[in-house]
């Protein structure tokens, strides 16, 4: 029987990669405590073989019938959409823990499933994922805790390297998208409604408005960095007044004012104003699926926090051998150019190639997706051919 969503003339195999670990306690739900299970598609053209694969993973999963993925398949080429542990919740996540599920991933794709060359194809924020998965692989030294000091020990052998990476629709990390979406109107997080007028983006009362003044921009910038601060320092004091075994949740709100998606002058591109992945960003700002939104100690300061969170694309990209294909989107609401560019930019060595889709969105939407989605495929295409043959 074919498996819904399966493109023409492919095949898609559902498959569960399990393991075991050792925790002080459980963060995800289901599972028996140490028990993990990534839930995997393989996803490849019926009866065409190849000794190459390309495995996605983003830290929150849930992308296996993405149109890339599919449309890679269609291509020819053989794709692993495998989703994190954290699938469909980030309230709890540990990037240790996703780089861990990804190395499995590719040492699974290797040893069992049998492919010789592991591309690791990193969309929107895989990108960030890939990258410093790469950097810590091609580092040798593997993992030992995390930043909240918690003991997490993965050798070296379990993050197997990759043979390409590739930077689809990427911004350059978690912790660095939330700072520049957070409110930096909000001075207090127990009273997070009541916002300073002169940095609260939507309220009637700011004298300041689009087209912003770059002294503006840059003042905004450096408050919601501090803001950021705050909620770690925060953390840090709530987490040392807890033993090992207690973890707490709390909840942050105003995570989508940007002042970019109110003014097209900022990191201008051909995306939509007033606008962002989410929708309104006014009403995302508050809306229940923030980034961020819902959270515990330990996961803010491995994902969220601007000075203690480690995966960092720009900063990775820097460490990283293999061959890098960076393709961005120009009506990207979500990862707009410049992230684009600052991850371009950090790849130091010369096997690095960057393009740029003119009109594609985010998610290869609206009237031109069919073609802008081509293209992208088009271009992963020939790079693997140019690259590994």
């Amino acid at each position: 029987m074919r498996v819904p969503g399966t493109p023409p003339g492919c095949e898609r195999i559902p498959y569960v990669l399990g393991r075991q670990e050792a925790a002080v306690f459980s963060d995800t739900y289901g599972g028996g405590g140490n028990i993990i299970g990534l839930d995997c598609h393989l996803v490849r053209p019926a009866g065409s073989p190849s000794d190459t694969v390309l495995v996605f993973m983003h830290p929150t999963g849930g992308g296996m019938y993405l149109p890339i993925v599919s449309g890679l398949a269609r291509a020819g080429h053989h794709c692993i959409w495998a989703n994190s542990r954290y699938r469909g919740t980030d309230s709890a996540l540990i990037m240790e823990k996703v780089a861990a599920d990804l190395g499995a991933t590719v040492a699974d794709a290797r040893d069992r499933l049998g492919y010789d060359q592991v591309v690791l194809a990193g969309w929107s924020g895989g990108g960030s994922l890939s990258m410093w998965y790469q950097s810590l692989a091609e580092a040798g030294q593997g993992i030992s805790d995390t930043p909240a000091g918690d003991q997490y020990e993965v050798g070296a052998d379990a993050l197997p390297r990759a043979d390409a990476v590739l930077a689809l629709a990427a911004h350059v990390s978690r912790h660095g998208t939330l700072t520049e979406w957070i409110d930096a109107s909000v001075l207090d997080e127990s009273r997070p409604f009541e916002r300073a007028d002169q940095w609260n983006l939507y309220s009637p009362a700011n004298r300041n408005t689009p087209p912003y003044d770059s002294d503006f921009v840059d003042a905004y910038r450096a408050a919601q960095v501090a803001r950021n601060r705050r909620i770690t320092s925060w953390v840090k004091d709530q987490l040392g007044s807890l033993d090992p075994t207690e973890e707490r949740a709390f909840c942050v709100q105003g995570t989508m004012a940007d002042p970019r998606w109110l003014d097209p002058a900022i990191d201008p591109s051909d995306r939509r104003p007033n606008w962002c992945y989410l929708g309104d960003p006014r009403v995302a700002n508050d809306g229940p699926v923030g980034l961020a939104r819902f959270c515990t100690l330990r996961s803010w300061l491995s994902q969220w926090s601007y000075d203690d969170a480690r995966a960092d694309a720009c900063v990775a990209a820097g460490k990283v051998s293999v061959p890098v294909l960076v393709v961005g989107n120009s009506a990207d609401d979500a990862c707009t150019p410049s992230h684009t560019h600052r991850i371009f930019d950090s790849v130091t060595h010369t096997r690095k190639r960057l393009h740029e889709i003119n009109g594609a969105t985010h998610y290869y939407t609206g009237e031109n997706g069919r073609a802008h989605l081509g293209e992208a495929i088009a271009t992963i295409s020939d790079f693997l051919v140019d690259e590994l043959g």
